[in-house]
Order: structure tokens, then sequence, then C-alpha cells
């Protein structure tokens, strides 16, 4: 049996612009361990378009080379009205961006060579993937998929300060848009219903709630540290009305995944989560895998064992 055939989708962008100039060397490199096809994107949304395009030109494996945000976007080629496009096609990851955060989840690590190994190994591993359904900014609908986490609040609008930034500073752009976040956002009231049951739906003051499928997000936060990639439910993490000196204070917990235990902060399982402004027309910002897609009300619902991943061994 012959290997997969491969498709890379790179986004010469991610690492403020260094993917591109080193995609030259970088494609000889693969090249030695991994045949290939590539396409590079040019704008946002295009890598979903052209995972799209490769799957439906029977490539059985496509590869995102860059961001979490690049990992999203190849994701959301996988699907289509949120049904899969080709069940048995796999994702693979070479890690080349700004962010990088589901790649600690399924632990594919940053070295190239290294990356390129379990691509050559193509050994798979099928996991949960999320469904969006959320409010654009123009009041439409709209669907994302997302394989790590989807959130609003606090990192809603951080993530729009960090996409507006250069991010050529690496993890130092997310901590800089973390602090004028900070400084600008004043914590939103909302109502959260799980699993349809309207009597155990909360209405709380919010910094941040993470719909959470992967354990990290903001730049090695992990927010969920209990969350399983397989499990079938997602792990919705809330931050509480906690202000910026105390979120200074307890950032440390934050990335070190030793939060859950505080009492600002509240963790439970579901399969499907709706979230609304608890005063109507109130704008809370969507954070999804580090994309800005819309705003509340959304509706978060977990699709188990829907994509299949190229991971270690």
């Amino acid at each position: 049996m012959g290997s997969p055939r491969t498709v890379v989708i790179v986004n010469p962008r991610s690492q403020g612009g260094q993917a591109g100039k080193d995609w030259p060397y970088l494609a000889e490199r693969i090249r030695r361990s991994v045949a290939f096809d590539e396409a590079l994107t040019r704008a946002p949304g295009d890598a979903t378009r052209l995972a799209r395009e490769a799957l439906r030109g029977g490539a059985e494996r496509v590869i995102a080379l860059g961001g979490d945000g690049t990992i999203n976007e190849v994701v959301n080629g996988f699907f289509e009205d949120g049904a899969p496009i080709a069940p048995h096609a796999a994702m693979g990851l070479v890690p080349y961006g700004t962010g990088g955060d589901f790649r600690k989840t399924v632990r594919v690590p940053k070295d190239l060579d290294d990356a390129v190994a379990i691509l050559a190994a193509d050994r798979r591993r099928t996991i949960d993937v999320g469904r969006l359904d959320l409010t654009t900014a123009d009041g439409g609908r709209a669907v994302r998929m997302f394989v790590n986490i989807a959130s609003f609040g606090m990192s809603g609008v951080v993530d729009r300060l960090v996409n507006k930034s250069k991010k050529r500073f690496g993890r130092l752009s997310f901590l800089a848009a973390t602090t004028r976040g900070m400084l600008r956002y004043d914590n939103q009231r909302v109502r959260i219903t799980f699993d349809g049951n309207a009597a155990d739906a909360l209405e709380m003051t919010i910094n941040t709630v993470a719909v959470a499928n992967g354990r990290y997000f903001g730049g090695g936060m992990m927010v969920a540290p209990d969350a399983e990639l397989d499990d079938g439910f997602f792990d919705v993490v809330a931050i509480g009305d906690v202000g910026f000196l105390d979120m200074v204070i307890k950032s440390r917990r934050l990335y070190a995944g030793t939060h859950l235990s505080t009492k600002e902060v509240s963790a439970r399982r579901a399969r499907v989560v709706t979230a609304e402004p608890a005063s109507p027309g109130e704008v809370v910002e969507l954070d999804v895998d580090g994309e800005t897609p819309g705003q509340l009300p959304a509706t978060f619902t977990i699709v188990p064992q829907a994509l299949s991943v190229v991971v270690p061994g």
C-alpha cells in the first residue's frame, strides 16, 4: 500500500510572514520524508476553501502548516454545513505559527524534523469536533467547526486585538494584547444552558467562559486541564467576576492549569452549551481557535469522533 495522497496547505503569513520566507527550505525538508502537493493561502478563508478542494480532489491527508488560526480554517474545510466531506481523510499539522495551543494537546512538537517524522509514520487518532452556531456582527447566523477551544467574553476582545497586531513577537503579542484587553474589558452578564436543561441554566457575570475540546488557549494557558479530545464532552470552564489585578495575580495558575480550585472559577461537562447575553443587544464577542467570527447568542455542540488526526506514536 502506497503513501496516502497528501496536500500541505501553507499560510505564508504565519509567524509574521516568516513562514512564507522559509517555505522553500521547509518544503525541501518535508519532501525528504513525505510526498505532497502544496497550496498557499493568500487571504483569510483560503485554507478552508483549499482543504475542501483537496478533499474533493481525492486527498487522503491535508496538512496545515501555520498556527492555530490556520488549523481552524483547515478543519472547517473537512466539513460543509457541519457534515464531513471525506470521512476517511485525516488532518496533520506542521506547527509554524504565533499560536501553538492545539499542537500541545495532541503533543505534536515544534521541531520540524520531529513533526515530519510523525507525518511519515501516519498514526491516526479519531477526535471529537465542536460545532458552533453563532451570531455574526451584522446579526446573521453562521456555522464554524473547531477542534480546540471556543470561548467568549474577554478572550474575544483579546483575540481581536492580537489579530490587529503584527504578531511578530509570538507569545509577547498575546501577552501585550491580553493586558490591553483586560484593561479595556468590563465583565459581562450572560445566561448559559447545559444540554438543554433550562432548570439548570446559569446567569452569571463572567470574565471569560471556555467551551473546551482541547486544553490550551490564549498562547499557552491550560484553561481546561481535564479536557479530552475524544470523550464526547466539552469541558466548560467559567472564569467569573474577576478584575484586572486578580487576573494578573492568577495568570500563573492559568498557565499551570491549577486555577480550577479557586472560588471564582467553575467547571462542568456538557454535550451542548447555549449562551446569550443577559441583556439583549449587548455584544459578547467570541474567540474560536484564535479567530473572532462573531458574538453571542451561540450554541456549541460536540460532534463525537468526527475527525481523524495524525498524532505521535
